[in-house]
């Protein structure tokens, strides 16, 4: 297993990490998966014997009970694992039990620290910005979590290029903790983070944790142009995220030839062409079964070669959009001399 820095901390992470949106179940979350304690926790020490030392959860995963899961499958060994968990979803029936504000923060984070069974949160990540609290009220009471040591690092997810520069301005204008890093959805058959989520990044050196790395499971390999109706894996029952099926079932037949050379899966291939990105910190996988994992884990030792690479983005590339186009040529050819 690779480890890589997140952002500026200093702190490592395994490049892969094991996403718990499969532990707890539930009526709203039982389609991505509804593990009990045991099997969590049989996945859990299956990825730390292979390395992994990131986990990551959120408050409203199976209504809280993915984080009491993890925490009690990582009870003994709390000091080997960074935890990752997010607020901003809804908690509750009443009107102040979702958002960014002061009130729902503080009250959610003594909330997750009591289900994981710890005293610290490794990196806390707002889940989705909130249209409706100040972003200087946000950054304030995250920053007090960072000095209070209830929280070691902050984290943001789902948001644009440009407000992750408003939010690092704010918090450098006011003397507050800033995000280490985002949580963006990136994968072949997605790269729209490439036009100016990743360009902020890594101007600002935060770490890119991606999520749904096989686009909900279609990269996986299992669904054909044939098979695309039959009632077979999560995305037949949840299309989420949504996926471009003209876009994507050619990326799916150039994985299918490098994972046939190589005598290896579709779902390692698309992974490991993500751990070859190099803005990208860790990559969650989530699973239901050990052979599952092992698979997508396997992914790590995978050294995709120049052509093989080229291919992958030959085929999953994005257009050129405004401004780029109008100087492109141009661009090109500066670097073309300056190299």
């Amino acid at each position: 297993m690779k480890y890589n820095l997140l952002g500026n901390t200093g702190v490592l992470v395994s490049e892969i990490a094991l996403g718990t949106m499969t532990f707890g179940g539930g009526s709203q979350w039982g389609v991505f998966g509804s593990l009990d304690e045991q099997e969590a926790g049989l996945l859990v020490d299956q990825a730390m014997d292979t390395g992994v030392n990131f986990f990551d959860t959120a408050n409203i995963y199976a209504d809280g009970r993915s984080e009491e899961i993890l925490g009690k499958t990582l009870k003994t060994k709390r000091h080997q694992a960074v935890i990752a968990t997010k607020v901003r979803g809804r908690m509750g029936p009443g009107p102040n039990e979702l958002g960014l504000s002061r009130l729902h923060i503080i009250r959610q984070v003594e909330e997750s620290l009591r289900r994981l069974g710890t005293d610290y949160i490794d990196l806390y990540q707002i889940h989705n910005p909130d249209q409706l609290t100040d972003w200087e009220e946000t950054l304030r009471a995250l920053d007090d979590l960072v000095r209070s040591g209830k929280v070691r690092y902050i984290g943001s997810s789902n948001m644009t290029g440009w407000s992750l520069m408003k939010t690092r301005g704010l918090s450098q204008l006011h003397g507050l903790h800033a995000f280490k890093s985002s949580q963006s959805y990136y994968s072949l058959a997605a790269r729209e983070i490439e036009r100016e989520i990743i360009p902020a990044l890594r101007d600002q050196n935060m770490g890119l944790i991606v999520w749904s790395p096989l686009a909900g499971g279609f990269l996986s390999g299992k669904y054909t142009r044939d098979n695309l109706n039959d009632s077979i894996g999560r995305h037949a029952k949840l299309a989420f995220p949504p996926v471009d099926l003209e876009k994507v079932f050619p990326i799916l037949d150039v994985l299918r030839d490098i994972a046939a050379a190589r005598e290896t899966t579709v779902a390692r291939v698309a992974l490991a062409w993500l751990l070859h990105q190099p803005a990208v910190t860790s990559v969650i996988v989530g699973a239901k079964r050990p052979e599952q994992l092992h698979d997508n884990l396997a992914a790590s030792g995978i050294v995709l070669q120049p052509d093989e690479l080229s291919r992958l983005d030959e085929v999953s590339r994005l257009p050129i959009e405004y401004p780029a186009w109008p100087f492109m040529e141009e661009d090109d050819s500066i670097i073309r001399k300056l190299s």
